[in-house]
């Protein structure tokens, strides 16, 4: 315990007050993707870039399981790829940088960018016809939704501008046969997309293994639908749901 706390405080003290804030929070979402099991042990990444005039983001060290992170342990990269500062001395998943820099270099509004390989991203990733209009949760991405098709593992830098691209302006993803990728202006409002997503491909799992027909939702009611979760995010709204997740997290009510 002690030399974690030297080494938070030895980080603190030639970082920003703003870049450790940041740090806190994506720890913090860390430490609740792993209690709300959207792990997948070491093997995917979220990414929040640091405030400032450089184009850094922090992303989880490689090897770190989500429950292990902290504001300390988080590694700055720079969109090329040149680790900034690594207080784990593992580097980063080579996957998570093709993924997550492409996205904050093309997108400098988007400060929050976050990927999953969850059991049920994965399941509903692996359908022809994708996310279905078939909850309330899913029509939270009626036409708001973009799809990419698998290409292998993440591991070219040319495959970057097609992320980019079928992302589009889109805060939502679907990696197909892969998993999921929400993004966000910052990190409460990826956090809210992720959720809603997932919970999304929860239900069209639980509804499909009672194996009876599915009452797909007309497009007018689900654009009606989607136009009020777009008024939520306009009002920021995910502040609300973030701020009562910290505080169960607080709590350790999860």
């Amino acid at each position: 315990m002690s030399g974690a706390l030297h080494s938070a405080e030895s980080l603190r003290a030639r970082i920003t007050d703003a870049e450790w804030q940041a740090r806190v929070k994506l720890a913090q979402c860390y430490q609740l993707a792993a209690r709300l099991r959207w792990t997948d042990h070491i093997y995917t990444h979220f990414s929040l870039r640091v405030p400032g005039d450089k184009p850094h983001f922090l992303i989880n060290a490689y090897g770190q399981t989500f429950d292990e992170i902290a504001p300390e342990t988080l590694v700055k990269v720079d969109l090329d790829g040149e680790i900034i500062d690594d207080p784990v001395g593992s580097g980063i998943n080579p996957a998570g940088y093709v993924i997550h820099s492409a996205i904050h270099r093309a997108r400098p509004h988007t400060h929050a960018v976050l990927h999953t390989h969850t059991a049920a991203g994965i399941g509903v990733a692996a359908q022809k016809n994708g996310l279905l209009m078939i909850s309330q949760h899913s029509m939270r991405f009626y036409r708001r939704l973009a799809y990419h098709d698998y290409e292998g593992i993440a591991l070219d830098l040319d495959e970057q501008q097609r992320i980019v691209t079928d992302l589009g302006d889109l805060n939502a993803l679907i990696l197909r046969n892969h998993g999921l990728l929400t993004c966000g202006e910052n990190l409460e409002e990826a956090f809210y997309n992720l959720y809603y997503l997932e919970r999304a491909c929860v239900a069209q799992l639980a509804a499909q293994s009672g194996g009876a027909e599915l009452s797909i939702v007309p497009d007018s009611v689900a654009e009606k639908a989607a136009r009020v979760f777009d008024n939520g995010i306009k009002n920021k709204k995910y502040l609300l749901h973030w701020d009562a997740y910290i505080r169960q997290l607080a709590r350790n009510a999860l």
